[in-house]
């Protein structure tokens, strides 16, 4: 899942200044395909700056082969975040010189940081239970109810580092989870649905 953040994460600038860089052909290629994605979606029912960035995540992660090809490419690995941030910034400058219009519709989307800036944050107390994966990782806990509460591993966050090298050292601790619910688009059910973020954990 790390060597993916740098993806998940990235936001495409429309003010960026584009280098005079030549793509390589595997990257053209990449590029491509991730402009004709792009361009299938259904733009009415992208509205907010996660939808935007769980698109374009999305149209990236749809060709694992194709990221692995450009990474040899550019004499990297899939390990290397560094390496992975830079291929994922230089697809989204590639991007905008193509002038992929789908793309320029995405990168004012997320660039749009306003109405995102004051998400309220929630937080839920439990005893960790386990880590689920369903295409990313999900940290369950019980809570006081004795309910099963799933959330989101998205990116890095402080306390992150503890559930790195396994998990089944940590269970039944008491940790408290802050998340804040974002929507996501989730292509298997061809809709937007609503999920929790974590955005801290502390142990208890």
């Amino acid at each position: 899942m790390k060597s993916l953040l740098p993806i998940l994460v990235f936001t495409l600038s429309i003010n960026c200044l584009l280098a005079q860089r030549v793509a390589g052909p595997a990257e053209k290629k990449l590029t491509d395909s991730i402009c004709d994605c792009m361009t299938k979606v259904d733009f009415t029912k992208v509205t907010t700056k996660q939808q935007a960035t769980a698109v374009f995540s999305d149209c990236f992660a749809q060709h694992p082969a194709l990221l692995v090809d450009v990474a040899t490419e550019r004499h990297t690995t899939m390990a290397d975040d560094e390496g992975m941030n830079k291929i994922g910034n230089d697809i989204g400058e590639s991007l905008m010189k193509q002038n992929c219009a789908a793309a320029m519709k995405l990168g004012l989307l997320m660039a749009d940081d306003k109405k995102n800036s004051a998400e309220a944050t929630s937080e839920t107390n439990g005893t960790f239970n386990r880590i689920d994966l369903k295409g990313f990782n999900y940290i369950v806990v019980t809570d006081k109810t004795n309910s099963e509460k799933s959330f989101l591993w998205l990116r890095e966050f402080p306390g992150s580092d503890k559930f790195m090298n396994g998990s089944v050292q940590l269970k039944g601790k008491k940790i408290k989870v802050t998340w804040r619910e974002m929507e996501v688009y989730l292509p298997a059910a061809k809709g937007y649905y609503k999920v929790k973020e974590i955005t801290a954990i502390d142990f208890l």
